[in-house]
């Protein structure tokens, strides 16, 4: 897991090209002004979901994982906390539906808060609980994550 601002994301370029183009859409765009939904960069290989949500108090979270996808999370507004843990730490609640690319997982983990302007990046042995309420308080949160095929 990263955990970064985007205004260092030319310091994670180094991972990879798809990650790269990620990082510089997200960059390169006003995220708080783009259409909620689906957006193709490149085809299933590279896509952004832009969520407006409301973020659940920790308990409500599940933890997941994803196997063809790393997901890089960028809060455009608002703030909220995420989950981490290694996936071979957690017990499976709900095995790999491959077609949806996800497993659901029970355990315990860290959290980090993640405020506007800040990215993640969950790599497949990462587990992790998006969406979260900093300190159990709802809130509006703008989200972009783009979907980059391992």
């Amino acid at each position: 897991m990263i955990v970064d601002k985007l205004d260092n994301a030319s310091l994670y370029f180094g991972l990879g090209e798809r990650i790269e183009t990620a990082l510089r859409y997200l960059q390169g765009n006003d995220c708080t002004k783009l259409g909620v939904g689906k957006i193709p960069l490149r085809g299933d290989q590279i896509f952004a979901l832009v969520q407006d949500n409301t973020t659940k108090p920790r308990e409500q979270g599940v933890w997941e994982a994803h196997r063809k996808y790393i997901d890089v999370q960028f809060v455009a507004s608002g703030i909220e906390e995420m989950g981490y843990c290694n996936v071979k730490s957690l017990t499976v609640q709900k095995p790999y539906d491959e077609t949806n690319d996800y497993a659901l997982f029970q355990g315990v983990g860290s959290f980090v808060t993640v405020p506007a302007g800040y990215f993640t990046i969950f790599f497949p042995e990462d587990a992790h609980v998006p969406g979260s309420a900093v300190h159990d308080k709802p809130a509006a949160v703008r989200k972009v994550v783009v979907k980059v095929a391992l």
